[in-house]
């Protein structure tokens, strides 16, 4: 197993951690198996997205605010229902298949870390099972 953090700079933003989990799924030595992302927070996401085109991410993250705005009359004290709830609904871990040492996602696909309460400081753990 291994752990990354990764720094936001905004209150919402996308962050291609590919190479990162790349990384570690090559230290872990596992030629072919499933990885597993995992987000120890409440308050940000992992997606797996086109990590090409920013515009795929800037339309996302404007999608999911008028879906989801950040003033809604939330009774949560601290302000953050809004990270919260789109915390739940993209959700805090992935599943992606390992072949040749590295995860085996499409030709535009990358891991994003989905930021919504930031800026912040992010743990990501990364667990890669070899294929039995």
């Amino acid at each position: 197993m291994a752990q990354f953090e990764v720094a936001t700079n905004r209150q919402t933003q996308l962050v291609d951690v590919t190479a990162q989990v790349n990384d570690a799924v090559h230290q872990s030595g596992v030629e072919r198996g499933l990885c597993n992302i995992f987000l120890p927070h409440t308050t940000a996401a992992v997606i797996v997205s086109e990590n090409w085109d920013p515009d795929v991410s800037r339309d996302l993250l404007a999608h999911l605010e008028k879906l989801v705005p950040r003033e809604a009359g939330y009774r949560h004290g601290e302000g953050n229902s809004q990270a919260h709830i789109l915390s739940v609904m993209l959700g805090t871990s992935l599943n992606i298949p390992v072949e040749g040492s590295q995860l085996k996602l499409g030709r535009w696909q990358g891991v994003m870390l989905a930021e919504f309460d930031g800026p912040r400081r992010r743990s990501i753990v990364v667990s890669v099972q070899p294929a039995s």
